[in-house]
């Protein structure tokens, strides 16, 4: 491990921030990381405060008061990365969803109340979706192989089977709540006691069974106290949410039946399953002041003897023997320096023995462990079930500041700097941490975890993770901070390679993903920077061209089940002419009808369209450099196939109102410059499409595209966007020091080249561009989404 980058706040005049008590923090499957902090005045007064921030900017973070009356307890992210559960030490619960899908616009507009009773666990319900990661089989063609479904059901289901959204949050007075979203917006609520007897619970945590059900861990904090365990079950009866509890078997902690270390130990101080979806394992740590032993329990099916003579009365006994659920210790710690933090791994990595000797066999290292943080400062990963140590992390080194050269700090007296609140990352190759001067934290985690690996085979877990995001949706940022630039284009190669494997729904399906991935690794390596341009420039393109098409309206409701859209690209693919206005007349005209203030609007947009056509027409001549960029867009026939459909929406939009078309600066005497650009486009289309991409121009059509320039003004396109993300600029060994609120005067990037005919231009905040491909920095709608024009569901598994 080593650490990337640290980033805190800075001294303000009237108001400090400070650490929350407790910390919380979580992060989310688009590498958004949420923590809490408590913002003090002069006057003593405490703001609880929620912070969000993206992993590639943290300091560009965005600051909610939360309005929790007292400290904030539990953060929860839900599967998709864009609702976010707080809960607080007065039972207020809250969930908050972005507004218009930006990462800086939060509201709350549900939430539910167990009032006076602090919240001590929180989780969102199962809806049902598990992946089985196969590493065994990464050589595997279809990406069905290598991530399969798991039967898995929902916590709650809807008529059809839907999964029912909604929260559940276990109290310190031994409560459970369940609330549950209904589709009308309507909140049903429901609080039951855990069992008969109620008894405070200090620690708690919930994981999810494959049959549906939830099971509850609580303990009241004393090591000499049982672990206490409770299986829950929810229901909707008569329109009201109904909760049933069971008693599950429970344990002791081993180092409590120790003599010698009973009264060493007298606090359990961390309980957690070691994933959602599987309870039958659960990690404990007991601690006294000075030091803590964690322990691993799995909950088994034995056996239950049967006397001999129940035998002899009942023959059926002997046939069949009865069977008990029973804990049994997997593993435990010598005494270690006190733990401060626990962070468990996301990865869903099985964990038999059969997979854990797969994954040793094929050295795939990423999910096998979990992080501690101790006291000391030190964080160590320790392997889920044996917990031994894989890899260590000391906090002595400080970081360099990123205005100021490497110094040497002087030695400080004090508290150590330890971590109070940890996560990891959705592919387990980061972690962040929030030490105790609220501090935040990015560490590398090795994939290879110390060990030597060959190049081949680090390149093959690492394009097995870029698979696994590709699949699920989620972000791939803490996969790019191990990728090195020599290893840019075999990614890049192998990940298209890859893709063409799959079937053609499916490539359909992930074509924008694998645009945004492959841009977002070209951007590591100084020499793929035009490549960089080509996929960005693809993905507005999409995107303008789904956005223009989903404008398209059937004039009569009763269609046939082809939209405008599919008609539209089948007609020009049909008529090959080259007279714009002969494939203009075989449409629905009254189809393109739109209002007059919305064609206006949409002027900027169709004149980007225009201008790019008209700049790939005139580097014809130089199609041969693979160094300007445009080279793979002479080559693409479907690229030029939108650009020629696009063509022709322009032409019968000018019609409806001429203000909306391109405008073009002749600089001769020439004919209609539509009609000219398309002329030569579907010429160029045509070649593409007959004699495929490896394909040259015919002379004829390079001849006519050399005097473009002599007869209209060829425009300068803003084709690189803003690179001001940190993932491309992150040295080995040298951290960065980041101030939240304040943007770094940040090193040069592999990107920051200059190329002939690009020009630079800078977005605003809300529409930049981010190392995720087509989508803005502060919007989160997924590059797949943003092209549609609908919200932007949560992304799973296809």
């Amino acid at each position: 491990m080593d650490l990337a980058y640290i980033c805190e706040w800075e001294k303000w005049p009237k108001s400090t921030h400070c650490p929350s008590v407790p910390l919380a923090c979580t992060w989310s499957c688009r590498n958004l990381i949420a923590f809490t902090t408590d913002l003090r005045s002069d006057d003593q007064d405490l703001t609880r405060m929620i912070h969000i921030l993206d992993t590639e900017h943290p300091w560009d973070v965005h600051s909610i008061r939360s309005e929790h009356s007292e400290a904030i307890t539990c953060l929860e992210w839900d599967q998709s990365g864009s609702r976010l559960l707080s809960a607080d030490a007065d039972g207020q619960i809250k969930c908050w969803s972005m507004a218009d899908h930006l990462a800086n616009s939060w509201e709350s507009p549900v939430g539910s109340l167990v009032e006076g009773d602090p919240i001590v666990a929180l989780s969102w319900l199962h809806n049902g979706v598990k992946l089985a990661l196969h590493v065994e089989k990464s050589g595997a063609s279809s990406f069905g192989e290598k991530f399969s479904r798991v039967k898995f059901s929902p916590s709650l289901t809807l008529f059809g089977g839907k999964p029912m959204e909604g929260w559940i949050a276990v109290t310190v007075s031994g409560l459970v709540t369940v609330s549950l979203l209904k589709p009308s917006g309507q909140v049903l609520t429901s609080t039951e006691s855990l069992c008969r007897l109620r008894g405070r619970v200090a620690l708690a945590d919930i994981a999810f069974t494959g049959g549906g059900n939830i099971v509850v861990a609580t303990a009241d904090g004393s090591s000499a106290s049982p672990v206490q365990f409770y299986k829950v079950c929810v229901s909707v009866v008569n329109e009201k949410c109904r909760i049933d509890t069971e008693i599950l078997p429970s344990l002791f902690m081993r180092c409590t039946t120790d003599l010698n270390r009973r009264d060493r130990l007298p606090a359990i101080t961390h309980l957690k399953f070691l994933a959602r979806d599987m309870s039958e394992q659960v990690l404990l740590c007991a601690s006294s002041q000075t030091s803590s032993v964690v322990e691993c329990w799995s909950l088994r099916k034995e056996g239950l003897p049967v006397n001999n003579i129940f035998q002899q009365l009942s023959p059926a006994v002997g046939d069949k023997q009865p069977t008990i659920l029973k804990w049994r210790i997997l593993s435990a710690t010598n005494d270690l320096d006190r733990v401060s933090a626990v962070a468990l791994p996301k990865l869903p990595i099985s964990l038999t023995n059969t997979d854990l000797k797969v994954a040793s066999d094929t050295q795939f290292y990423p999910g096998l462990g979990l992080a501690l943080a101790f006291h000391d400062g030190s964080v160590h990963i320790v392997h889920r079930l044996s917990l031994q140590t894989m890899a260590i992390f000391y906090s002595s080194a400080a970081p360099r500041s990123v205005d100021e050269p490497a110094i040497k700090r002087p030695r400080t007296t004090g508290p150590a700097v330890h971590f109070k609140a940890m996560q990891l990352s959705w592919t387990s190759l980061a972690l962040v941490g929030i030490d105790n001067h609220g501090r935040l934290s990015m560490l590398r985690i090795s994939p290879s975890m110390g060990h030597s690996l060959d190049a081949g085979l680090a390149l093959r877990h690492l394009l097995f993770l870029l698979e696994y995001c590709m699949v699920t949706g989620y972000d791939w940022w803490d996969i790019l901070l191990h990728v090195q630039p020599n290893m840019v284009q075999s990614l890049v190669e192998k990940l298209h390679e890859e893709y063409t494997r799959q079937k053609a729904e499916l490539q359909q399906v992930l074509s924008t993903r694998i645009l945004a991935m492959k841009a977002s690794l070209c951007k590591l390596s100084p020499c793929a920077v035009t490549r960089v341009c080509e996929y960005h420039a693809k993905l507005f393109l999409i995107a303008a061209s789904s956005t223009l098409k989903s404008l398209l309206r059937p004039h009569v409701l009763n269609t046939p089940d082809k939209s405008p859209g599919d008609r539209l690209t089948e007609i020009c693919a049909k008529i090959t002419d080259v007279d714009i206005d002969k494939v203009m007349i075989n449409l629905k005209t009254e189809e393109f009808v739109l209002d007059m203030n919305t064609l206006q609007a949409l002027q900027q947009l169709l004149q980007w369209v225009g201008d790019f056509v008209l700049y790939l027409l005139a580097s014809l001549p130089n199609q041969g450099s693979p160094l300007r960029p445009g080279h793979s867009f002479l080559r693409d026939g479907m690229s030029l196939g939108l650009l020629r459909e696009l063509m022709v929406v322009i032409r019968i939009w000018g019609l409806l109102k001429p203000g909306c078309l391109p405008v073009y600066t002749a600089t001769s005497d020439t004919q209609d410059s539509m009609s000219l650009l398309f002329r030569l486009l579907t010429k160029l289309w045509i070649c593409c499409r007959d004699e495929g991409p490896t394909s040259e121009p015919d002379e004829a059509l390079v001849d006519e595209c050399c005097l473009l320039p002599s007869q209209l003004l060829i425009p300068s396109l803003d084709w690189l966007p803003v690179s001001d993300g940190l993932v491309s600029r992150l040295q080995p060994k040298q951290p960065l020091r980041l101030h939240f609120g304040k943007p770094p005067a940040l090193p040069g990037s592999a990107t920051s080249l200059q190329l002939d005919g690009l020009i630079r231009k800078n977005f605003t905040r809300r529409g930049g561009w981010s190392h995720k491909g087509f989508h803005t920095l502060r919007s989160f709608q997924t590059c797949d989404t943003s092209i549609t024009g609908r919200p932007a569901p949560a992304p799973g598994p296809l």
